[in-house]
């Protein structure tokens, strides 16, 4: 997908490669100096992984479009908001995770956690059990009959799961945010996306384990 935002303000020479820099760098550089060559380095960044959670988080590959640009619209608009000492990364996924909210009520729509290619987690994050069961469900040849079942039950079976749940989900399992930044975006104590993800995960292992069944 192609970024379309663009800041307003006039761009600012900066000297270092901005390739080498860290995502709190570039914020507050942002912040102080408006540079829209410091703002598209942010945004392609972030535009693949924040893009992919959108699709999952919504459902929707047009959706997802729309809330991308919302939300880096915002993170031009509250960049000042931005503080020292804090992590780029789940404060962008606060923004994002906001903004699909609020698409979802102005649209009337409900649909959540479409999951139309499932992927193995990433290594960052150690899941509770059941995770691995479930993502070893979903391996096998795509167009097997019996693996784009398994899609199927776990995708109604996310979409049936409590909306933080939802997002935890996305944000760990399919992301592979660390639960401390999925707190963070969430505003809720890692402790709490622990619990949450523990029991999301088990109830997806047996809405799996009931299907294999009947």
């Amino acid at each position: 997908m192609n970024a379309t935002v663009r800041p307003v303000r006039g761009a600012v020479p900066v000297a270092l490669p901005l390739a080498a820099w860290t995502d709190e760098r570039l914020l507050l550089e942002y912040q102080s100096r408006r540079d829209q060559r410091v703002f598209e380095e942010l945004v392609k960044r972030y535009e693949n992984e924040l893009y992919g959670y959108l699709r999952h988080y919504l459902g929707s590959a047009e959706m997802a479009e729309d809330v991308f640009q919302q939300a880096f619209l915002q993170v031009h608009l509250k960049c000042d908001q931005f503080e020292p000492g804090r992590k780029v990364r789940p404060w962008v996924y606060a923004i994002a995770t906001n903004q699909a909210i609020d698409y979802q009520r102005r649209n009337q729509r409900h649909r959540v956690g479409s999951l139309d290619r499932l992927g193995r987690p990433s290594g960052r994050q150690e899941l509770p059990a059941g995770a691995d069961w479930i993502g070893h469900a979903a391996d096998g040849p795509a167009e097997g009959a019996e693996s784009a079942e398994r899609r199927e039950v776990l995708r109604r079976a996310v979409d049936e799961l409590p909306e933080q749940s939802k997002q935890i989900v996305t944000m760990v399992y399919f992301q592979g945010l660390k639960c401390r930044e999925a707190a963070e975006a969430l505003l809720i104590p890692v402790g709490t996306v622990k619990s949450r993800l523990h029991t999301a995960m088990q109830r997806l292992t047996e809405a799996l384990a009931h299907a294999a069944t009947h």
